[in-house]
């Protein structure tokens, strides 16, 4: 295991900056998530990382390694860096048994053959297909084949793993049970890990800090509960799970007690705590996760928020829940509840902390 460092890294494809001066340290056994949409430049910097694509410029390191420093024209080949990759195919060879997957690597390094035995059986116990040793991948579960998959890579004992999309072609259920398995195995392993996801869910599950990236920069690091709850942009908000976004306008500045009164389409008025200071006049957008605003009968506002009313606009059953659309003054809202409704308006109340207020409009429209 090792310490990953990557400092300035750049890499461009003609006019285009698909990563852009990132810089990122993994600390030795930590789990860092690269996430963000399709081309904001996750896997273009894995592919730096693992030597598959040279970068133009920068530098990364792992432990006292140098892989890559455009400076000094050091580029160091694939397979002499001690990377496990495991791509999101699984890329395993159809003509070979399981056990002959998994060995191959150490056919390749010329380990002895008493080690190569030994290592097969412990990297199999790993990911628990020890039973398996003599079948195909076509006659392997997606779950299993991944699995093989993660064994092969595990089986010559990489400094650093680097997983792309690894559980994207498995069914949702799957999808969720490898997830939890995956979990275990990375608290039992300690390897220094980068993983790569478009999946919010996955992210927050299984990652010690994730990294959001957008255009081929960083947009945010953090735990899973600082981007969760604390997103630096409109951006992260709105990719980082539910977010309901309102326009609104500062209708007087904050107070003795941090809150800021805004103005939202057609008038309502609702209170925000936030640690930015905007000033009266100024055009705003507050961010709401689903879950913290709640259905209330019409009446007074409850203590520490806010009340306001929107129409509902639809309503969907998802299983010991539903979802309500709703629209505020052009703004689109979703909400869940627990209660069937068949109102043709509802009233909603919003707390004063827990929202967050982004400057300027820009994300008002983004649902």
């Amino acid at each position: 295991m090792a310490e990953l460092t990557i400092e300035n890294l750049d890499k461009h494809f003609g006019a285009i900056r698909a990563v852009d001066d990132i810089n990122l340290t993994v600390a030795d056994g930590e789990f860092v998530t690269l996430l963000g949409p399709s081309g904001c430049g996750k896997s273009t910097t894995l592919g730096a990382i693992a030597g598959l694509e040279q970068p133009t410029g920068g530098r990364i390191t792992v432990g006292k390694t140098v892989y890559f420093d455009g400076a000094r024209g050091i580029f160091l080949a694939p397979e002499a860096r001690n990377c496990g990759l495991v791509f999101q195919s699984y890329a395993l060879w159809p003509h070979m048994t399981v056990h002959d997957n998994v060995v191959f690597p150490l056919t390749l390094r010329q380990v002895s053959r008493s080690e190569r035995k030994r290592r097969v059986e412990e990297a199999l116990a790993l990911v628990e297909m020890e039973r398996f040793q003599a079948r195909y991948p076509h006659e392997l579960s997606g779950g299993q084949q991944q699995r093989v998959a993660l064994a092969r890579t595990l089986v010559y004992r990489p400094e650093i793993l680097l997983l792309d999309e690894p559980l994207s072609n498995l069914d949702a259920k799957l999808r969720d049970r490898a997830r939890t398995w995956l979990a275990e195995l990375r608290t039992r392993l300690g390897l220094t890990t980068i993983y790569v996801t478009h999946d919010q869910v996955e992210a927050l599950a299984l990652s010690d800090r994730i990294v959001v990236m957008n255009g081929g920069r960083i947009a945010q690091i953090g735990t899973p509960q600082e981007i969760y709850q604390k997103p630096a942009d409109g951006f992260v908000a709105d990719f980082i799970g539910t977010t309901n976004f309102l326009a609104g306008e500062v209708a007087e500045a904050p107070g003795a007690g941090g809150e800021t009164t805004v103005t939202l389409p057609g008038g309502q008025r609702i209170a925000i705590a936030t640690e930015r200071r905007p000033v009266k006049g100024d055009k705003v957008t507050l961010a709401f996760r689903p879950e913290q605003m709640r259905v209330v009968p019409e009446g007074p506002a409850e203590p520490g928020g806010s009340v306001i009313r929107a129409r509902v606009t639809s309503h969907a059953y998802v299983g010991g829940r539903w979802q309500i659309g709703l629209d505020l003054g052009g703004s689109p809202l979703r909400i869940e509840t627990s209660e069937a409704t068949s109102a043709a308006e509802l009233s909603l109340w919003l707390p004063v902390a827990g929202g967050i207020l982004f400057p300027g409009q820009t994300h008002a429209k983004s649902l």
